[in-house]
């Protein structure tokens, strides 16, 4: 096995020997071979895509397992392990006929056995938004090795957005049945049917992915290997790519000041595609256990102090807009989003702070300070930080004295997400290509789900809310559904479960030798399998 240790001194150091491109021509047609360097910043702390939804996790995992379909950019369904599918006339039924002759990377044949354990018995009961998606399916029915039936308890038809390996990942029946899923021994070894096998993890420095020779699509993938390495330090980050040692930054891996720099950088380009699936918002989850916090006067109080443009401009550099509540604007086409909610970025906004503080019984004391929270600092990346120092300045203006704990991605994600150990935490995320992904996920009471990230830990139930999410997940006639999402923004702004800061913009920074890295909507977040790369 090839090592992948590199000396800490030289942060640039290539791994496993290769040496930074420069002065080869253009090529037109894909070329067999080479390696990628993709930056992923941080290092995950597991590869269990089945089970974590970090998003750092799937631009490695999703090189490994496959979903049912892939998308086109116009976020239609393409075959991928399924080869088509039938979907019945009253929409309780989806049949899927799959594709034949493929196998793990254990050597294991993939069939509709490993479909149905992976939905029913791995994905419904661990994956964080699985639970949702797959919530009106009660079971998938395998009538011979490559048909795979799900019978729904209603329609659904917002699972046919969310089948890629990104969201349902098809793990191997074989290596799961009968072990503790969490604990699997293969979980940061993983085995999936995809275009690239696990080859080896050296903490701290990289994972390294070698080229599936029995992958099921014919001639693919076209790269020998692909190496993720991480690097903690931002100007390091940069510095890869600038000097063409790295070939792919996605998910602003590279921080957004150095972005004006790069873009004069004539190996680089930068695109902003690849992100249509995963609109996300960056937002402050508010712990309603704290003694403070369980005040909707204090929560809104919160959300009026912070200047949202102020973010967008000094932090993000111009890279997102200013969140006007819990869904993206992005939904605004298909009539899904409003601006008919409260408005926090008002002349006023520190006034009404101030007043609505002096009202929840929270009076400033010695210095000004009504009471003190700790926030929980996003971990990916620089522009959290700044933004957690910002937030820090901005809150303080309304007496309230926040200290920032940084902490490493596992022990920040166990902190929040397990033991409920926050006051604040500032997430971002991801909302989906229909509003059940992202909103159910986060607000319903149900999904109050001890040990799962990035689902509701804000301890938020409103029964109103339930019923209307419920009901929009079935509701069939469009103009119904969009105005029980208006309702639901109305409500969710007005009791301020969250704060909601940015829309936020990632940007993919990549070489000018890498071809083919962004051929769908999903980006970053589905196989680099036509991905190549000119000598």
């Amino acid at each position: 096995m090839n090592s992948i240790k590199m000396s800490r001194r030289t942060a640039l150091s290539l791994p496993f020997g290769l040496a930074a491109m420069h002065g080869a021509r253009a090529a037109d047609t894909p070329r067999r071979g080479g390696t990628m360097v993709m930056i992923v910043h941080p290092e995950p702390s597991t590869l269990a895509h089945y089970a974590v939804s970090a998003g750092n996790i799937p631009p490695i995992a999703t090189q490994i397992y496959e979903g049912l379909v892939t998308y086109d950019w116009d976020l239609n369904p393409q075959p991928n392990l399924a080869k088509s599918w039938q979907i019945a006339p009253d929409g309780k039924t989806i049949t899927f006929k799959l594709q034949e002759n493929v196998t793990f990377h254990n050597g294991k044949p993939f069939t509709s056995a490993d479909v149905q354990f992976s939905f029913m018995e791995v994905l419904k009961k661990y994956h964080p938004t699985a639970p949702v998606i797959l919530s009106e399916v009660y079971a998938v029915e395998t009538p011979d090795p490559l048909t795979a039936v799900l019978r729904l308890n209603n329609p659904a038809p917002y699972i046919m957005k969310a089948l890629a390996g990104r969201d349902l990942p098809i793990v191997c029946k074989a290596v799961f049945e009968g072990t503790d899923i969490l604990n699997n021994p293969t979980a940061n070894k993983p085995i999936g049917t995809g275009p690239f096998k696990f080859g080896q993890w050296d903490r701290g420095q990289a994972i390294r992915l070698d080229r599936n020779p029995n992958y099921w699509k014919p001639g693919l993938p076209y790269l020998d290997r692909i190496v993720a390495r991480f690097i903690p330090d931002a100007a390091t980050r940069s510095a890869a790519m600038e000097t063409g040692e790295a070939h792919f930054a996605a998910y602003s891996a590279v921080n957004y000041a150095d972005l004006a720099r790069m873009k004069k950088n004539p190996i680089l380009g930068e695109t902003s595609k690849g992100y249509e699936m995963t609109p996300a918002i960056s937002v402050l989850e508010l712990n309603s256990k704290h003694p403070h916090l369980d005040k909707k006067e204090v929560r809104q109080a919160i959300a009026y102090a912070i200047d949202r443009k102020f973010i967008v401009d000094n932090v993000m550099y111009g890279y997102g807009v200013p969140a006007t509540g819990p869904l993206s604007r992005k939904f605004a086409k298909a009539g899904f989003y409003t601006t008919d909610v409260r408005k926090f970025d008002v002349p006023d906004r520190l006034d009404i702070a101030n007043k609505l503080l002096d009202s929840a019984g929270a009076p400033r004391g010695e210095g000004g300070v009504r009471f003190g929270l700790h926030l929980e600092v996003n971990s990916f990346g620089e522009q959290w930080l700044r933004q957690a120092e910002y937030l820090k300045q901005a809150l303080a203006q309304i007496g309230i004295d926040v200290t920032l704990r940084s902490e490493d991605t596992a022990t920040w994600l166990r902190r929040v997400y397990t033991n409920y150990d926050y006051d604040i935490n500032e997430p971002f995320l991801s909302q989906g290509v229909d509003p059940v992904i992202g909103l159910n996920r986060q607000y319903l009471s149900s999904q109050i789900r001890k040990g799962v990230t990035f689902v509701n830990d804000s301890f938020y139930s409103n029964p109103e809310v339930d019923n209307l999410l419920l009901s929009a997940m079935r509701e069939p006639d469009h103009d119904k559904r969009a105005a029980m999402y208006v309702k639901v923004q109305q409500i969710l702004t007005e009791d301020c479960p969250l704060v909601w800061l940015v829309d936020v913009e990632y940007v993919s920074i990549y070489n000018k030798k890498l071809h083919d890295h962004t051929t769908g909507p999903l980006g970053t977040q589905q196989a680099f399998e036509r991905t190549w790369m000119e000598a």
